[in-house]
């Protein structure tokens, strides 16, 4: 099956003039009018069935916000799914609506996500950050690590120390250079909602969050909405579709949700998993993967974390993640910067566009796909061997992950 249509609305703090369901209207607008341009000749009529990416009922201040979406998008009488899995919320709700048409149910589905996070106002505050972190406070457990302090930075910064422990490596230098490429990068794309031109020293000397994360090392929270139209091939076909992106690979994994429990502290096997499972699906080899394709859209919701991922996603080996990235920064055309051997995050990432979780894996995926089809503006990359992934984690202790592997008819033909 194939992404026909793209749509991403602008990251930003806060939308004081639109509701949720408005965001979400805004990007299924979008994304059909791009699936249009791509000659599908189609209406919101035409699709059969939703899969909504809602990570969060506080942050909309409401528990069914779906089905509100559903009604003013016009999708009255046709099914529809929520899905919400932390950060990784837009990955599996990829991965929902990709089972949605491979299995039959559906011809032309919907992936529609969305979050409008800083309306939940704090009135003694004055603010809506307190709100925010207690909504997300509730990802957490409850009974033991929440009441110890455990929040979403705390979380991933006791993975990347534990990674630093055994492999020495990232440093805050390290990290610090990833927070530079995404802020950057993002620079080049209108969507984004933290375009900076920052160095190293301005990320080492900002405000510390949960040692060793400073300040911009993390990325923002955002309202925004992203939505992608998948279609089964013989729709594909039928639509005369100029440039579909085909949807080869799809792996998901969940691990230990209690981060004591784990094994391996300075693995997340959740990531393994998915990416060696969704390379096996597209014919990939995951010992080799940087060479098989041309972009990844990483989660990087904290610095430290991006540099994990480069190892266990197959990148680099394990304990190299950090010299990969210190290498681009030395050497033009080395490691995952813009200009590098495979570049990552050329959107911005997380770091640099925005995290409006539930929109935040599908506006990776659309990222990636409009990568593949040289449609992503100043941001895009070259495009040789046809293929790109998006990868998604989240959830207590980033239990969650997915992975999506994308191609061009070009990265078909390679085969």
């Amino acid at each position: 099956m194939a992404i026909i249509g793209v749509g991403i609305t602008p990251f930003k703090a806060r939308y004081m003039n639109r509701t949720y369901f408005e965001l979400a209207y805004d990007a299924t607008k979008l994304a059909l009018n791009d699936a249009n341009e791509n000659g599908a000749s189609i209406s919101h009529k035409d699709l059969e069935t939703t899969v909504y990416g809602i990570y969060n009922e506080l942050f909309e201040r409401q528990f069914m916000p779906d089905i509100f979406i559903n009604s003013y998008i016009g999708m009255n009488n046709k099914p529809g799914t929520r899905i919400a899995s932390g950060g990784a919320t837009g990955g599996y709700t990829v991965r929902m609506a990709y089972s949605e048409v491979a299995s039959g149910l559906s011809d032309l589905c919907l992936c529609l996500g969305v979050e409008k996070c800083n309306d939940c106002y704090d009135e003694k505050t004055g603010t809506t950050t307190p709100e925010v972190l207690n909504a997300i406070a509730y990802s957490a457990d409850m009974t033991y690590e929440y009441p110890m302090g455990m929040m979403a930075a705390s979380s991933y910064v006791s993975m990347v120390n534990a990674h630093s422990e055994e492999f020495g490596n990232p440093t805050e230098k390290q990290m610090a250079m990833v927070s530079v490429k995404n802020h950057g990068n993002a620079m080049k794309n209108p969507k984004a909602q933290s375009p900076m031109e920052i160095s190293v020293d301005d990320v080492l000397y900002s405000r510390i969050i949960c040692y060793p994360f400073k300040m911009l090392d993390c990325c923002l929270y955002s309202e925004a909405s992203a939505a992608l139209i998948l279609a089964s091939e013989e729709k594909v076909k039928e639509l005369g579709i100029e440039q579909p992106i085909w949807i080869t690979g799809v792996g998901a994994a969940n691990t230990d949700c209690f981060i004591g429990n784990r094994e391996d502290l300075g693995r997340l096997y959740s990531n393994i998993n998915a990416a060696k499972s969704a390379y096996k699906m597209a014919g990939l080899d995951y010992d080799n993967i940087k060479e098989q394709i041309d972009v990844a859209e990483l989660h990087d919701a904290f610095s430290g974390q991006e540099v994990i991922s480069y190892e266990e996603l197959g990148f680099v080996k394990f304990g190299e993640g950090g010299p990969w990235i210190e290498q681009g920064y030395k050497n033009s055309g080395e490691g995952p910067w813009f200009e590098g051997e495979l570049p990552c995050n050329p959107s911005g990432g997380l770091i640099g566009c925005g995290h409006a979780v539930g929109a935040t894996g599908i506006m990776s995926t659309g990222e990636a796909a409009l990568q593949l089809r040289e449609n992503a503006g100043e941001h895009q990359v070259p495009i040789e061997k046809g293929r790109a992934i998006s990868h998604s984690i989240g959830g207590p202790g980033a239990a969650y992950a997915a992975v999506i592997v994308m191609e061009n008819e070009e990265g078909i033909s390679n085969k």
